[in-house]
């Protein structure tokens, strides 16, 4: 097959590994992890004009490297090609596997923040749990003064304030290690963020077998949504996480 694959790049690591391995042709389109920053809505045009540009006299399939990213993708149509999607909310559940092993790991592990090597080297964007509005701004990185010269100083003091009591939930930074790290910096770097912080520290093997089922077209309907041309993606609110419905 040849597939036409849109990724966040907060997976492009994972992403490229896979797709070096994969038996299929497949075409690799990166976007930038902000927009997670920019609101469903646009969010959601940006990915649904990057679909619809797919040609398809070239390609079989559109794999979305996505999760329903705080309802980003709902609204998402298939109008030319079948669409793939990993059933998630979220791309942590790239790293780990599976929703199931997510779940259960986030339940277990109260106020834990992840790390990865995509989430590190690709800048500041909205954290991939939905845990902090942005890792720039949510103290973990920004002073009170960056916040003033963004957006003013009345601004400035509700966010520090707001964004500041968000990270009193957190006591403990997760490091998923993927098995295709050049070299142990971004673990270093996260081991010496919980030390400054006085927050718990652990690290934990990631899972390939989502990310490489996605790329290898090994599409069971449990652990993924594909929509057919003349769908949409919308919220299940269930286990399944999105389904497919009719474009009105």
């Amino acid at each position: 097959m040849r597939l036409q694959l849109i990724s966040c790049e907060i997976v492009f690591r994972e992403m490229c590994a896979a797709v070096a391995r994969s038996p299929h042709q497949i075409d690799i389109s990166f976007l930038p992890k902000g927009l997670h920053d920019i609101g469903a809505g646009p969010m959601r045009e940006r990915l649904q004009a990057a679909v619809d540009a797919v040609d398809p006299a070239r390609y079989e399939a559109v794999l979305l490297g996505y999760a329903l990213c705080g309802m980003g993708l709902a609204g998402l149509e298939a109008r030319k090609l079948p669409i793939v999607i990993p059933r998630a909310h979220d791309c942590i559940t790239f790293f780990l596997g599976s929703k199931e092993r997510y779940l259960d790991y986030f339940n277990n592990h109260p106020g834990v923040y992840f790390e990865t090597t995509g989430w590190m080297e690709r800048g500041a964007g909205i954290d991939p749990s939905g845990q902090l509005p942005t890792q720039h701004l949510s103290g973990l990185a920004a002073t009170y003064q960056e916040l003033v010269e963004k957006y003013g100083e009345d601004n400035a003091k509700f966010l520090f304030e707001e964004l500041g009591n968000l990270t009193r939930n957190y006591g403990q930074f997760t490091f998923i290690e993927m098995g295709i790290e050049p070299d142990d910096r971004f673990e270093r770097k996260t081991r010496e963020e919980a030390e400054k912080r006085g927050w718990k520290y652990e690290k934990i093997l990631g899972d390939m077998s989502l990310v490489r089922r996605l790329i290898d077209g090994e599409w069971n309907e449990e652990d993924f949504l594909v929509l057919q041309p003349g769908q949409r993606v919308a919220a299940s609110n269930n286990e399944s996480i999105m389904k497919a419905e009719p474009i009105p």
